[in-house]
This record gives structure tokens, C-alpha cells and sequence, in this order.
């Protein structure tokens, strides 16, 4: 009998987006490999569980739900993220930085200087460029500051980066202007904490990383949520944050975005045949000529 795998999620390494999965196994991805799965037939999707306990309930969870917990786990989770404002005494050093997801579309956030670029592989940041390193409380501090000055969000939908994500400036020059000029806005801010050091402007460029630069076309759809017995099988031509490309799994050939957060909770199996397919519900973009519309 075919084992069932259960994805823990995607995660970025420095040679690219890799699958995990529960037990400890991963799943590089590059592009051109063919990703395919098969929900379990009869299969529930139930909770993930949190900070590495599982749910004591095994509660079912709503298939379109990106973070695949129960209320319980969602609230102790949050209870000791740094991303939740939740942790004041870590004692690790801390980024603050500035990302572009697109055209009017940059936010402000912090993360741990010992993980480098990868909590911004992770959100799917086209561009990005550090601000400064402090302690954690100073990196809070400073993040408010900036947000208040600048104007500009600690946070940006998944939704609103995807639909923006095909039309992307053509150089990193115009892709990094945004960021160039905040940048020096901010650094010019008076209130920075004492405690933290302000970082040189540079920006880094992700398009070429996310396999972005050579897409055969736009993104036509993307999908809402798995479903038992549900079949996902296309070609991964890029991956940006949580979410993968796939060419070919659509009947009209669009390519199709699957937010692998919605692989979390899944018994999985793989799918036989090589031939691209797709039966699980999706959400068409919609797009009046010239305009780039958003996902929903």
C-alpha cells in the first residue's frame, strides 16, 4: 500500500524552495519538475497542531484556511511568535528591513539576523533592503517609527502580491526605486533607537531567484483549496513565498498558483501518470485589458 505524506509546508534554503514534510523528509523543487499529488480518497484535512505539539483534538480545519490550526493551537502559536508581538525577551539580534512586492506595494518588518534573507524568500519579496540591526525591542521600536514616518504597512495580502506578481517592472533598477527611495527617507529620520545600527542601502533582487524573469505566461488562476480525492499535477516553472507555479495543470494551459499552505493538514499521496491535470477547485484571475485585477 502507497504511503500517505503529510507537507509541513515550503521552505526556502539557498538552493532554492523545498517541500518538508512530516517526519523530516524534503522535497527540493527546481524548475521544469513536475509536482503531483493525490489527496486521499475520504480523507479530512485536520489540524497542524502547534510549535511542534500536535492537536490534542486532531480537529478538522476548513480546506481554504492558509494556517491549517484549530482556534486552541491558532492562539498558542501566536502566543510566543515574535511575528505576533507576543516574545520581548529574545535575546537574538534582529534585521530591520524594507521589501517591495511590487509597484506601490512595500512594507516594514524585522527578523532574526541569524536567518538572513529567508524570512523574505518566505513572503515572497521581489526586492529587499536591510535597514538596520539592533535587539529586538529596538527593531520593534524602530519598525513603528518607520511605518508611522514612511507610511507604509507591516503587513501585505497574499492576494495583492500574486496579482501583481506577472507584471513586475523589467529591470532591478526600476524594481529597486521604491526601495532606493525609502530608504534614504528613513535614514534621514530622527527617534532612531541608540541601540540600533542603521545598515547602507542594497538592494537584493529576487526575480531571477524566483524563477520569475522566464515565466511562459502570466498566471491565469490559482488554487482555492484541496479537496479528497483531489488531483494536482503540472510543471513548476517558478515559486515565489508559499506559492507555486504550475504550467500545464489547467485545461486552458494557464498557469495556475498552488499556496502550498493549503497542503498543511493533507494526507497526500503521489499521482500516477505524467499527463498535467487538475480537479480541485480554482479561482480564475480576472483581467479587463490593461488592467490587472486582484485575486478575489
Amino acid at each position: 500500500m502507497t504511503q500517505a505524506w503529510k507537507c509541513s509546508g515550503l521552505r526556502w534554503s539557498a538552493d532554492g524552495p523545498v517541500l518538508r514534510w512530516d517526519g523530516g523528509r524534503c522535497s527540493a523543487l527546481s524548475w521544469g519538475k513536475q509536482v503531483a499529488f493525490r489527496v486521499v480518497d475520504g480523507g479530512v484535512r485536520t489540524c497542524v497542531g502547534a510549535r511542534g505539539h500536535p492537536c490534542v483534538a486532531r480537529a478538522v480545519v476548513p480546506g481554504r484556511s492558509t494556517g491549517a490550526r484549530c482556534e486552541e493551537c491558532a492562539r498558542m502559536d501566536r502566543a510566543h511568535s515574535v511575528a505576533a508581538d507576543t516574545v520581548a525577551d529574545d535575546p537574538r539580534p534582529y534585521h530591520v528591513y524594507l521589501a517591495w512586492f511590487g509597484p506601490g506595494m512595500v512594507k516594514v518588518g524585522i527578523t532574526a539576523l541569524e536567518r538572513g534573507p529567508a524570512r523574505l524568500l518566505e513572503q515572497g519579496a521581489v526586492c529587499f533592503s536591510w535597514l538596520g540591526t539592533g535587539p529586538l525591542m529596538a527593531a520593534r521600536r524602530a519598525e513603528e517609527l518607520l511605518r508611522a514616518a514612511l507610511g507604509v504597512p507591516d503587513r501585505i495580502p497574499y492576494a495583492d502580491k500574486r496579482a501583481v506578481r506577472s507584471e513586475l517592472p523589467g529591470t532591478q533598477d526600476e524594481r529597486a526605486a521604491e526601495i532606493v527611495a525609502l530608504h534614504a527617507r528613513a535614514v534621514a529620520l530622527g527617534g532612531w533607537p541608540e541601540s540600533l545600527t542603521r545598515e547602507p542601502l542594497d538592494p537584493v533582487d529576487h526575480v531571477r531567484v524566483f524563477g520569475l524573469a522566464g515565466l511562459p505566461a502570466a498566471a491565469g488562476a490559482a488554487v482555492r483549496e484541496l479537496v479528497a480525492g483531489g488531483v494536482v499535477r503540472g510543471e513548476l516553472v517558478a515559486a515565489a513565498g508559499p506559492d507555486l507555479h504550475l504550467a500545464g495543470a489547467a485545461e486552458d494551459g494557464v498557469v495556475v498558483v498552488l499556496d502550498t499552505r493549503l497542503m498543511t493538514g493533507w494526507e497526500l499521496l503521489p499521482a500516477e501518470g505524467s499527463v498535467p491535470e487538475l480537479t480541485v477547485p480554482v479561482r480564475r484571475f480576472r483581467r479587463e485589458p490593461g488592467v490587472q485585477d486582484g485575486l478575489f
